[in-house]
């Protein structure tokens, strides 16, 4: 640089002193009269030298002023290298959104999060802070606006804040944003650079914890947790207990907080109850345990309460979480069923073995009834009035031996848990049932449409399901309607392993709204008819459900009446 400067002092000085020459060499030619040419030429030469010598100074100190300058300038240059290779890098290396905002201009960029995170291609990206602002969320785009120009004004160097921001599927996103201003020499604010990290799990968790929160302080349920770490002579200590524990027992928060949960215990607490407590702790194991408590004023309850272990992403117990609640009414409450239970039993089995009394004793009575009425048919009697009451009285006899046997029968079936099954066709059944009312189906020759078909047979107790059909059949053929043939439908079918019998008829019907829940009750009769026992449907449905069916009906007044039974029928008989 050195030799620059002389360089350009020499061209100077040549140049000056070309000048010099020429101007003297004019002068004498177009002025004769000039005086002193010699002393004048020396003047000029010497001017030009020292001027020359002082340009040369100037060219010095304005090349060493410019060098500083220069070297300020390389290092500003490496600093901002250096400051945008690590952006680049911090850039590519965080999760988060890294943007950069020319605040003068109002140009912002974005680096790749923007497309990872929130799913918008370079297309869908704006320029501008207008883009930025539009995709914050209405309810937050006013908060978050007024905070940012509020920080700017202040120009302080932090800042953050919390809002949501649209995703390219126009779902939203929780972020917190994050910013600094970078400040030109008169400290106005010229660019700004922020960082936004997805928090949407967060918030999400936090809104989880909330709810638990609230859960565990609502809850009528005590809830106490307690340290991992206990002693052979104390239970651990607890960290936590909810209001409920407090209503429970008495004891307040400040009370019980790094204390231990021996303080339940009383005289009556069982020591096996706390060994298993203790047993459960050493194993790390989930345990439920009922034990006698007492409150803080000694008065004694049962608790049931849960041991739940409590581990940390080191599989390390960190924790034990205890749900009690207070069941001395249910306790109370047991206790009085069981005793009820026992005098139900008690009562049950006072009222069958009378039940088998009163009809044993009753059947020797009715039988010399029975045989006294036969002899009497013997004899010819003229009093019409003594044989209209002669046959009342072997009717009512009759009915009242039909109701014995009924009854015996309902109680056989209660008394028998296991029921004999076997492979019955249901042609055969119905068959007999067909003999035993043939008298009544001839005098009012029902239409009958009987379809075995589909299922001819199949495994069940072949006297229950011959009176079922004998009690349905019978009822079809008594409640007849007058106003038109009485038509009886019996088809069978089969689904898979289930069995469906149904039984139809077009007789009077059942009010079913009005007596849907006493169809199949004991001695309840929906017809002003004579002989009616009220026991025929109650019968049925022991029946069924003794063989592990069930039945059910449909019906409509002056219609007809539909029962569908069913059972389990695992294998077909041929």
């Amino acid at each position: 640089m050195k030799n620059k400067i002389n360089q350009i002092t020499i061209v100077y000085l040549l140049i000056a002193l070309f000048a010099v020459i020429v101007f003297h060499k004019l002068s004498i030619k177009f002025v004769p009269s000039w005086n002193y040419p010699v002393y004048n030429f020396a003047k000029d030469i010497t001017l030009v030298t020292f001027t020359g010598l002082i340009f040369r100074l100037i060219l010095k100190e304005n090349n060493r002023k410019n060098k500083i300058v220069f070297e300020k300038l390389k290092a500003n240059t490496a600093e901002i290298r250096e400051s945008n290779e690590k952006f680049n890098i911090v850039a590519k290396a965080t999760s988060d959104t890294i943007w950069d905002w020319n605040i003068i201009d109002d140009k912002i960029s974005w680096n790749n999060g923007i497309n990872s995170i929130f799913g918008y291609n370079k297309n869908q990206v704006g320029k501008t802070s207008c883009w930025w602002f539009e995709q914050i969320h209405p309810e937050d785009s006013i908060k978050m606006s007024i905070k940012l120009y509020a920080f700017i004004e202040q120009r302080t160097e932090n800042w953050q804040d919390e809002y949501r921001f649209k995703c390219a599927d126009n779902s939203y996103k929780y972020v917190l944003d994050r910013g600094f201003l970078i400040k030109d020499q008169e400290g106005k604010p010229t660019r700004m650079i922020g960082a936004i990290q997805d928090i949407t799990k967060r918030k999400q968790e936090e809104l989880r914890l909330k709810l638990l929160e609230t859960v565990i302080i609502q809850t009528k349920d005590a809830i106490v947790i307690t340290e991992a770490t206990f002693s052979d002579n104390q239970l651990p200590k607890i960290v936590y207990v909810n209001p409920a524990f407090t209503i429970m027992t008495g004891y307040s928060e400040e009370e019980v907080i790094n204390g231990s949960p021996d303080i339940l215990q009383g005289p009556k607490t069982d020591p096996k109850v706390s060994r298993k407590i203790i047993t459960a702790i050493k194993e790390k194991k989930e345990a439920l345990i009922e034990m006698i408590c007492y409150t803080k004023e000694k008065k004694e309850f049962w608790l049931l309460f849960s041991m739940i272990p409590i581990f940390n992403k080191e599989k390390e117990l960190s924790h034990w979480v205890s749900i009690q609640r207070d069941i001395t009414d249910e306790k109370r409450q047991e206790k009085e069923k069981e005793h009820l239970i026992r005098e139900l039993t008690k009562n049950n089995k006072d009222l069958k073995h009378f039940s088998y009394i009163t009809s044993h004793n009753l059947r020797a009575p009715i039988s010399n009834l029975t045989g006294l009425l036969n002899l009497i048919e013997d004899i010819t009697i003229e009093d019409n009035e003594l044989k209209e009451i002669l046959h009342g009285f072997n009717k009512s006899t009759n009915l009242l031996n039909d109701t014995i046997n009924d009854l015996t029968k309902v109680m056989i079936i209660k008394d028998n848990t296991s029921i004999e099954k076997e492979p019955i066709l249901l042609k055969d059944v119905f068959e007999n049932v067909f003999n035993q009312l043939s008298f009544e189906i001839y005098k009012q020759k029902p239409i009958l449409k009987i379809d075995f078909d589909r299922v001819p047979a199949l495994i069940i107790n072949k006297s229950y399901i011959e009176s079922i059909l004998l009690n349905l059949l019978s009822n079809a053929l008594k409640y007849r309607s007058d106003k038109r043939p009485l038509k009886i439908t019996v088809i069978t079918e089969q689904v898979n392993n289930l069995f469906t019998l149904t039984f139809k008829d077009n007789g009077i019907g059942i009010d079913l709204d009005r007596n849907h829940d006493k169809v199949f009750g004991l001695y309840q009769r929906f017809h002003n008819y004579p002989d009616s026992k009220g026991l025929g449907l109650y019968l049925v449905k022991s029946q069924v459900e003794a063989m592990g069916g069930t039945i059910s009906i449909n019906s409509e007044v002056d219609k007809g009446t539909t029962f569908t039974l069913i059972f389990k029928n695992k294998q077909n008989v041929t």
